[in-house]
Formats: C-alpha cells, sequence, structure tokens
C-alpha cells in the first residue's frame, strides 16, 4: 500500500505571480513529479504540460530564472543540425506568469545555412485538483468539460476555466490518456541563420477565489537596494535583488479592494491571507516599505473578530489566523480549518506591535486614527480573552476539536516537546507569545498617550497590566540545565515550564520582556554551537532528544525566525551578535541562490558546504525573503 506523501520541491522551477503559480522540470514540462502544474488560487487548473518536435528530441540544457514571474528554458534540437560539434539550432522556452493568465513564446533559432522545416507540438492536460489534495499527495482530477472554437479552446470544470489561445496552431482537443487534453501543432518554416517564434497562453477564471493579485508596481526601487546591499557585502546585494522580486510576486489584494495589499504567506500552498505570517513579512519589509505594512493592518482590522465561535477560534477582538475560499481539509492530522479561521495565538498582539512599529516610521497619523477602534478591540482581547485558564498568561487549547493543535508559529503537533521528547500539553503558553503581548500594550499606551486617544483602557492600565506580566514572566519561564539558563519555550496545562531550549526565545531579544542580564543569557545560548548551524539558528537544540535536522519545527532552520532574533539583537544592542546571526543567513541565501525556502535543515555548516533543503519546503515565502531587509539593516548598523 503506498501512503501519500507531501510533494517535495526544492529541485522544482517555479514562476509565479499571485495568486497564480506553475512548477515543472528544468526542461520547463510539467507532469512528471507530484507538484507539477499551473495553479491559480487553490486550483490546479493544468496536471501536465509537454513540448515537442516532431524531427528531433529536445535536449535541455539550460534554465534561467530572469525574474520570479520570468524563466528561460534553454535547448538543442540536434536532430535538425548538420554535422558539424557545435550546436546550430536552439529552442528557447521563455514562460511568464501573470494574475491569471500563463504564456509561453517558443523560439526557434537557427545558425545554419539552409532552412529548416519541422512541426512544434504542445500538449496540456487539465485537471481542476483542489491544493490541499496536492499537498496532501493525494489529488484526483475534477469532471471537465472541453469545447474548441475559431482556433481556441476553452476547458471548465464548474464555474472554474481556462482558455487556450495559439496563434497559428492547428488545436485538436481529446488528446492524453484522459480524453480532455489540448494539443497544439505548428508547422513552420525557419530561414537562414533566421529565427520563429510561436506564442501560446492559459487564460484562467475562479469565481470562487478570495483574493486578487495586486496591480500597482512595487513601492521600492529594487536596484536601488540592492546596490546599498552590495556596497555592505556582495552576498547581501544577490540576496535583497532576489528577495524583493519574490516579495513583489507574492502581493495580493482582496476583491473590490485593490490599494490594500499584503503579503501572501508563500508559495505553493499558501496563496491567501495569513494574520502572523502576512504581518511578520510586512514587520521585517517595514523599513522599506510602510505602505503594505499599513495596508496588511486594515485589511486583518476589517476582518477582526466580533463573537465567540469556538469552531472558527474567533473571540471578539481577535485577529484573523487564515482566510481560505473552502474548508481546509488535513486527513493525515484530523484537521478541518473552516474558510475563515482564527485559531492563532499571536496573530492579535502582532497586529498591535506592527502598527505602533508603523506609526513610529511615519505612517500617516490619519491612517492610523482610523485603526484606534480596532486597535482597542485587539487590546480588549489580549487584556480580557487572550488568557483561557486565568493564570496571567497568552494560551491556547483548540475547543473546537478539528482545529490547528498548536497555534503559535511553530504550529505542527510536535512542535511543543520536553527536553526529553515528551509532548507538552495545553492549555499552551508560548514564551514569545508573552513578549508580543508585553511590547504590544507598551508600544500600544504610548502611541494612544501620543495621539490623546481616549476611547479605550488609559495608557497607565496597559503599562500597569504589561508589568504585571513582565513580573510574572521573570518569575515563571526560566529554567536551568545542563545547558545553561534560559527561558522555557512554554507553560504547559499544569503550569510547568516546558524546558526544551528553542529558538523562541530568540524573539523575547527586544521587546522589552528582558532585563539586559538576561538578554545577554538569551544571546548566549542563539550563539552555541548547540543553537547556531552556521547557516541560522536551529528550531530546537541539537542536545534535545527530539532533535533532527529535518524535523519541520524541531531542528530545521528558518531564516525569518533567525532574522527576528538577529533584528532583536540589534535592537538590544547586542550588534556584534546580530551580525554574527546575519553572517550565517548570508551564507544560508547563498547555498540556495539567494531564494531562501521556508525552511532547511539544520545540519552544521562545519559538516557541510552548502545548506541541506528541507526537500517539502514553500519557496518562495514571504518572511523569509523578507529576512534580507533584516540583514540589511543590521550591516548597515
Amino acid at each position: 500500500m503506498t501512503i501519500p506523501r507531501q510533494p517535495l520541491l526544492d529541485d522544482a522551477i517555479i514562476a509565479l505571480r499571485a495568486p497564480t503559480q506553475a512548477w515543472s522540470r528544468r526542461s520547463g514540462d510539467m507532469g512528471d513529479a507530484p507538484i507539477d502544474g499551473v495553479y491559480h488560487g487553490d486550483i490546479r487548473h493544468v496536471r501536465s504540460l509537454t513540448l515537442a518536435c516532431a524531427d528531433s528530441a529536445v535536449e535541455w540544457v539550460s534554465v534561467s530564472a530572469e525574474s520570479a514571474s520570468r524563466v528561460v528554458f534553454g535547448g538543442l534540437l540536434r536532430g535538425l543540425d548538420s554535422p558539424l560539434p557545435d550546436p546550430r539550432v536552439r529552442l528557447l522556452r521563455e514562460r511568464t506568469v501573470e494574475d491569471g493568465v500563463f504564456t509561453e513564446a517558443l523560439r526557434i533559432v537557427s545558425a545554419r545555412d539552409e532552412p529548416l522545416a519541422t512541426t512544434i507540438v504542445v500538449e496540456l492536460d487539465p485537471d481542476f485538483a483542489a491544493l490541499p489534495e496536492v499537498k496532501a499527495g493525494d489529488a484526483a482530477a475534477a469532471a471537465v468539460e472541453v469545447s474548441a472554437d475559431a482556433g481556441s479552446v476553452r476547458v471548465s470544470s464548474g464555474d472554474r476555466r481556462f482558455d487556450v489561445s495559439a496563434p497559428g496552431a492547428d488545436v485538436e482537443t481529446g488528446a492524453a490518456a484522459s480524453g480532455t487534453g489540448v494539443r497544439l501543432t505548428w508547422r513552420i518554416d525557419v530561414a537562414p541563420h533566421g529565427e520563429t517564434t510561436l506564442t501560446w497562453a492559459l487564460a484562467m477564471t475562479d469565481p470562487s477565489l478570495v483574493v486578487a493579485g495586486a496591480t500597482s508596481p512595487a513601492p521600492w526601487q529594487r536596484d536601488a537596494v540592492a546596490r546599498r546591499g552590495t556596497a555592505l557585502e556582495p552576498r547581501l546585494g544577490h540576496w535583497l535583488d532576489r528577495a524583493l522580486d519574490d516579495l513583489d510576486a507574492l502581493r495580493l489584494t482582496l476583491p473590490g479592494r485593490p490599494d490594500d495589499e499584503f503579503y501572501a504567506a508563500g508559495a505553493p500552498w499558501f496563496f491567501t491571507l495569513f494574520g502572523r505570517d502576512s504581518l511578520w513579512a510586512a514587520r521585517l519589509a517595514l523599513p522599506l516599505d510602510i505602505r503594505v505594512a499599513a495596508s496588511t493592518l486594515r485589511v486583518l482590522a476589517r476582518m477582526q473578530g466580533d463573537r465567540t465561535d469556538p469552531d472558527t477560534a474567533q473571540q471578539p477582538g481577535k485577529i484573523l489566523h487564515e482566510l481560505r475560499a473552502a474548508a481546509l481539509e488535513i486527513p493525515s492530522e484530523g484537521v478541518v480549518l473552516p474558510p475563515v479561521y482564527y485559531g492563532s495565538v499571536d496573530s492579535t498582539a502582532l497586529w498591535v506591535c506592527l502598527l505602533v512599529d508603523a506609526w513610529r516610521a511615519g505612517m500617516p497619523e490619519a491612517e492610523v486614527r482610523d485603526l484606534l477602534p480596532h486597535l482597542d478591540r485587539a487590546l480588549t482581547w489580549l487584556v480580557d480573552h487572550g488568557d483561557a485558564d486565568g493564570d496571567g498568561f497568552l494560551d491556547y487549547i483548540d475547543e473546537s476539536g478539528r482545529g490547528l493543535a498548536n497555534q503559535g508559529w511553530k504550529d505542527s503537533g510536535d512542535s511543543i516537546q520536553w527536553r526529553d521528547g515528551r509532548l507538552a500539553r495545553g492549555p499552551i503558553a508560548l514564551c514569545e507569545v508573552q513578549a508580543y503581548a508585553y511590547e504590544a500594550t507598551m508600544g500600544a499606551a504610548e502611541l494612544i498617550e501620543r495621539l490623546g486617544h481616549g476611547g479605550g483602557r488609559t495608557p497607565g492600565e496597559l503599562r500597569g497590566w504589561a508589568a504585571t506580566l513582565r513580573e510574572r514572566f521573570a518569575e515563571t519561564y526560566w529554567v536551568q540545565t545542563d545547558e545553561g539558563r534560559y527561558p522555557a519555550i512554554a507553560l504547559d496545562r499544569d503550569k510547568r515550564p516546558v524546558d526544551s531550549l528553542t529558538s523562541n526565545i530568540g524573539h523575547l531579544i527586544g521587546t522589552g520582556i528582558l532585563d539586559p542580564l538576561d538578554e545577554a543569557a538569551v544571546a548566549a545560548r542563539l550563539l552555541d554551537p548547540t543553537m547556531s548551524s552556521g547557516y541560522g539558528i536551529r528550531t530546537l537544540s541539537t542536545r534535545a532528544r527530539g532533535y533532527w535536522p529535518l524535523s519541520y519545527h524541531g531542528g530545521s532552520v528558518w531564516l525569518h525566525d533567525t532574522a527576528i532574533a538577529a533584528h532583536g539583537l540589534a535592537r538590544a544592542g547586542f550588534v556584534g551578535e546580530a551580525r554574527e546571526v546575519v553572517d550565517g543567513m548570508l551564507a544560508a541565501a547563498d547555498g540556495f541562490g539567494y531564494r531562501v525556502p521556508e525552511l532547511h535543515s539544520g545540519d552544521a555548516a562545519s559538516q557541510t558546504r552548502v545548506p541541506v533543503p528541507y526537500p517539502a519546503a514553500c519557496r518562495p515565502q514571504a518572511w523569509s525573503a523578507a529576512a534580507a531587509i533584516v540583514a540589511l539593516q543590521v550591516l548597515e548598523r
């Protein structure tokens, strides 16, 4: 019996412009790997795609990602060549992805003295499979209808459809084993030392989409930012160039709100609005981009919780976790998330933190004032609803029985564990969530004081609540093990500090919840070889029983997580330590060709010359790309 597995992604080629993406092999063809296909929103419209020449095999020799949205595949047609050893006939396949549109330009270039005649064939096969099913490794094709008219083809499944256009091609339907495929055939002549270009395109429509692509230009000068990075460190310039290109392609809006942009979390699974991910990406990118930070705040404010509903984890004032067009099922974990889901313990505090940061960075005061009623409601959630069991700390537990068991950024089922490998039992009170709440309430007190807002709690009340939280945190969270003294990752249901040494403690530095001596102790732990891999900070110490370098949250490295620690170290005055962390980030970025994935292995740089991929990691990922901006901040200090 074959067990369905999540597709591996590390060797696939992607072109994207959210909410559309195309995954292929290095030839540009699709169909040989489970992830392959052309996707729009949460639906894979095309499962397989092949390109062939009737008179020659295509020998693919190059692939160049010219941008996030444009890839050029280079091949040779030696069956059409002369007897001489140098290849003289080339096929260049230029792929471009835009919101709802997939285009290929096929250029046949000849350096021969004789004319050439040949036939080019493109075949594609639809499936309209749901993205969560693809992720689960158990995708099933939907029923489709195919119709042809005057050289164009429409393929549909319910209200979803794509239209194929191919100027100059003979169009045949019913191709491929499914009987619903489309074959495009061009009979071409190429003049001596000439070239011929063929084009074809897919235009995809899905009325169920809850997101739309951004239409405005990116709010930064990418070349100028990359030059700033290059002046400091050449690797940083390369990383910034790729990262800003990816962030541009990951921008989304909500239908009918084209000016309110936010970052999709990442490809391929998360082309939608997330509370935590979109907030962190906007926060890390804030030095270059106040506009998207402000619009992310507005988008999430409009969806702020207004009632108590255990099925959606909604509570008054709570900030959204995830938005989908339909319920998200994860059969292997028994999880069924509703389309609008609030199961995130940290999004609300992070929303407040981003509002304060954006205000300090120059967000227009009128825009800040418009969000003050939402700030009041968010603070009410932090103070009145975030502590489910009344112990004075923000915590979580899934009340529906179908939601996420863990609701911090480490949301896998085994992410909160003791040093001996036992799983902690909830309600869980994560250490970094207390730090976010402290920073949020202290920052909100300053904002309210400066703007003279009197709609909710007073600055004095907020500071008093934060001071109590800080005092109780210092009394409760610290543990002493043979790895030293450090904050526990969390408190479990019995209020015991869960004693694993984890990267979560890096999120505490610079928030104000720790005193300077304790920040120094945390910095030392993070830079210890048990935590620092040389390619970033591990999620779990190598000395924990549950450590495994390819565990999603139990030993891997996430560069956004590392960047948060670097940012905090720099804010707290540990600039040398921050630069040491950034050096590891740059080594990782270099090893991945400057498109940093969602996560990678925790294997040490002393043991491998390049970082080892976590082969199912998303890429590009918004907060991983935004980590490059943190590296720039740190090195410019």
